[in-house]
């Protein structure tokens, strides 16, 4: 059957994000503006392949150039080809407009600054040196292969089962996700991906009021996602899943290794020790990875789902790539919202608020249609004829069933986490519903900008950290469809404005989560990876551990260092852990 256009429908107003062509085309055309040319040569800068442009979104764009298709450029210049240009900022910023091809606006300092001229480089070809001498090779070796098994896009692996799906705006999506309990294949997760992301910088100066990308609505972290390699990004027995995407001319293009799927191992799933005669029995626990990451413009992004044998699913994202630089502003002797990471370079302080879709299902063959989400809380109990000494404590449980109770933040003074339950399936053992909790994971900010400021009417989702809303296949992205120069909310804003029932409503949660990175000096000339993410955990879900059929056994690979060391309180540690050799196995 041949394809056809099914529907086709006019849009006004919005814009669709910008693709790599894009971002590659208003390099060209600044580079090719004989004022942006005037004026780079003023800074000493003549020969243009030592200029890069870093094209961003126009967050706020200036009145008058409201309804046009803009890209913003951040400037700055390289010693040689391969030198780390974020150590060279200009003050240049042109503003260009992608429909007439042409710059529409620039902005700068009154006179040509002085730009700093130090190179700090991360690339091997100009480091320095001298190389570390003292590591050596640490191998993941798996003799008889990997434990997963993979048909196409469909993997199972430790009882876990779903299908990898993958797009160009949210990059990696884990569909239908389900565990096999004593032969029974229950749900866990219909649907999960991460679906969008802002950026804000925290400068109030022109022009960095503009400063503020949606990366995912924006660019696509698919559009970005790199093509990963063997032995580098990942480490071990690996399987690659490729993905098809289509180019700005609509065309499909392949991306060969999009996402890395491979075991860890990941340190002790359980272990105890009966003092009495010795006895030790210990499993050790391992994880599948599936991770991808997305180089947008600066910052690369690294998005690892893990999940683990006692039914566990983590996601973590790994932060790392290159500050976005700038000189000071004029009159700014020292940075008030930034740090300097080099002579005159200074590094603005910032966020990086991200939200993911959660699509849950718990043991709910419908996809989740029976869901409840619920608030738990650890509460100090007064003192009382019930609590006489104060020790007392309770967990208290607040349902939320409709979506204006259910927009919450975290308080980890409560030890707050949020359970996603299943009314009509009970736990044996405790009598409750079978459930998972969702656990935040860190600091948890929220959205520092003003409540009134157009990021924050942009960003409704990092307001809050949790958000639920009745399934509907239509509300896939929190900030909207079209986010790319929006001047509001077109996604939970305008679904949570009546409020709504979440009794048999398919709930689906937005979690909010992400980092306030006040700059560090050791953040340059290449950014150590910051972390952040979230946990989902059975709670009520299994009957007992799940980890328990994990089979006795040592690591025969393992080998003992021969050194001179002897550690503290050895005698009790041997007596305690290893008295009759059982450390992980039956006796």
């Amino acid at each position: 059957q041949q394809p056809t256009v099914r529907g086709w429908e006019q849009l006004e107003g919005v814009e669709p994000l910008a693709t790599p062509d894009d971002c590659l085309e208003a390099e060209a055309i600044a580079k090719a503006d004989e004022q942006v040319v005037a004026l780079l040569a003023e800074r000493g800068f003549t020969d243009l392949a030592l200029v890069a442009c870093d094209p961003w979104s126009v967050h706020a764009a200036p009145q008058q150039l409201q309804g046009r298709r803009l890209l913003q450029l951040f400037m700055y210049g390289r010693s040689s080809p391969n030198d780390n240009a974020y150590a060279h900022p200009l003050d240049l910023v042109p503003l260009v407009d992608m429909h007439k091809k042409c710059v529409v606006h620039i902005t700068k300092h009154s006179q040509a600054p002085q730009i700093p001229r130090e190179d700090n480089n991360y690339h091997a070809e100009l480091f320095p040196g001298p190389w570390r001498q003292d590591i050596k090779p640490l191998d993941v070796l798996q003799p008889q292969g990997p434990s997963f098994t993979v048909d196409g896009i469909a993997v199972t692996w430790q009882k876990w089962s779903f299908r990898v799906g993958f797009n160009y705006r949210e990059g990696l999506v884990l569909h239908q996700l389900s565990y096999n309990d004593g032969g029974k294949q229950r749900p866990v997760l219909h649907r999960a991906s991460l679906v969008e992301m802002a950026v804000p910088y925290g400068d109030p100066r022109e022009p960095f009021t503009r400063k503020c990308a949606f990366d995912v609505g924006d660019y696509g972290l698919g559009c970005c996602a790199n093509s990963l390699s063997l032995g580098c990004d990942c480490l071990g027995h690996i399987h690659y899943f490729d993905a098809c995407m289509a180019d700005s001319k609509g065309q499909p293009v392949q991306l060969c290794n999009a996402v890395c799927m491979h075991e860890e191992d990941v340190g002790l799933l359980w272990k105890h020790v009966e003092y009495r005669n010795g006895h030790s029995e210990s499993r050790r626990s391992r994880r599948l990875v599936l991770s991808f990451i997305s180089t947008v413009v600066n910052y690369e992004y690294a998005f690892y789902w893990y999940l683990y044998q006692d039914g566990t699913i983590n996601f973590e994202i790994k932060l790392t790539g290159e500050l976005s630089t700038n000189l000071l502003s004029e009159g700014e002797e020292h940075p008030t919202h930034g740090t300097l990471v080099g002579p005159g370079v200074n590094a603005q302080h910032h966020q990086h608020m991200f939200c993911a879709r959660l699509d849950m299902a718990v043991d709910d063959a419908q996809g989740g249609k029976g869901l409840l989400v619920s608030e738990v809380d650890a509460v100090r109990m007064p003192r009382s004829p019930d609590n006489p000494c104060g020790n007392g404590f309770t967990a208290e449980e607040t349902d939320l069933t409709t979506t204006n109770e259910a927009q919450r933040v975290a308080a980890p003074e409560r030890a707050r986490i949020w359970k996603i339950k299943n009314p009509a399936v009970t736990n044996p053992v405790s009598k409750a519903p079978v459930a998972y909790k969702l656990m935040p994971m860190g600091a948890s900010p929220l959205l520092l900008a003003d409540e009134e400021s157009l990021v924050a009417r942009r960003a409704i989702f990092a307001r809050k950290h949790l958000w639920v809303t009745p399934h509907s296949d239509a509300q896939r992205f929190p900030a909207g469809d079209y986010v790319m120069q929006a001047n509001d909310c077109r996604g939970l804003a305008l679904w949570t404005k009546e409020d709504q029932s979440l009794v048999d409503a398919d709930p689906v949660i937005w979690y909010s989560f992400g980092v306030t990175h006040i700059v560090r000096v050791e953040d340059f000339p290449v950014m150590p990876v910051e972390v952040t993410g979230f946990t989902l955990k059975p709670f009520g879900f299994f009957s007992k551990n799940p980890g328990l059929d994990i089979p006795p056994g040592k690591n025969a690979a393992s080998k003992l260092h021969h050194g001179n060391g002897i550690a503290n309180g050895a005698p009790n540690g041997v007596a305690n852990g290893a008295a009759n050799g059982a450390c992980c196995s039956k006796a």
